[in-house]
């Protein structure tokens, strides 16, 4: 495989982090790898799976029930741009099942004691301001296109959503500003949380060569972006409940892709 070098960053590890070159034939074999892995853990960890539909739930249940009605359909897209921090269990599953460790529900959040668990803090704090941008933006739009009534109605704002002009411009438009928030959050997110999970790196190093990694390989990159989209769709299609087993699936593949996509011999990985 290719390899190129990654920016410098101000606390360096012991030797340059590689980033490979990597292609259509690697996202296939993720995807098995990850399908294997979900198969082969407890059956109970889909009860973790459950916790993110769950929020989407929540939110849109929120969200319809109140005066947001415009807003269901950003909030429930936008709670994507969190799925990678709830995948961090999953990568530590995988991590410990590949260096040969117990791997159960209980490890789920071994994260937390680790140097690199304020490096993820601040990756999520940076995960939740993209979320907030998203829907702020969202609402901006809404607010331009369509004014400050809001519908009656679930009813009402659908057949306005795609009856008039200003219903099929806030979907157009609507979508290309996602698809720009989509994109930043995989490019920041696709090896830096692995990473994070499997070494004893800081978060501006994670970050900038996950950033690396994604302009390597842009196109392969942008295709899983969209292999991504497709399952989350189809597992919130029946109320989200199929989120419990897509985001779970996943987590392990994205941890597949990161061994794939990074030269693990220079990283200080944990043993336990």
């Amino acid at each position: 495989m290719a390899h190129a070098q990654a920016a410098p960053f101000t606390h360096r590890p012991s030797a340059p982090i590689m980033v490979r070159k990597i292609s259509d034939r690697d996202l296939s074999a993720v995807l098995r790898e990850g399908w294997a892995d979900f198969l082969r853990f407890r059956g109970d960890l889909i009860l973790i799976g459950l916790l993110y539909p769950l929020v989407g739930i929540v939110a849109a249940t929120i969200t319809v029930g109140g005066s947001l009605i415009p807003l269901f359909f950003p909030i429930a897209a936008g709670i994507a741009l969190l799925g990678p921090l709830v995948a961090i269990g999953f990568y530590e599953l995988a991590r410990r099942r590949e260096a040969g460790l117990e791997s159960g529900w209980r490890h789920f959040i071994d994260v937390r004691k680790r140097p690199s668990a304020s490096g993820i803090g601040a990756i999520a704090a940076v995960m939740f301001a993209l979320f907030g941008a998203w829907v702020f933006v969202a609402a901006a739009l809404y607010l331009l296109l369509w004014g400050l009534p809001v519908p009656d109605s679930v009813a009402d704002f659908v057949i306005r959503l795609f009856t008039t002009s200003e219903g099929w411009a806030l979907i157009v438009v609507g979508n290309m500003v996602g698809v720009l928030f989509a994109i930043l959050v995989l490019a920041l997110s696709v090896a830096s949380l692995p990473m994070l999970v499997d070494c004893d790196v800081d978060a501006r190093t994670a970050l900038s060569t996950s950033v690396h990694a994604f302009q390597a390989n842009s196109g392969v990159m942008i295709r899983w972006g969209v292999i991504i989209a497709l399952l989350l769709v189809l597992g919130s299609i029946p109320a989200f409940l199929g989120l419990a087993v897509v985001l779970p699936w996943l987590g392990y593949a994205t941890w597949h892709l990161y061994t794939r996509l990074i030269d693990r011999h220079a990283l200080p990985t944990y043993a336990a």
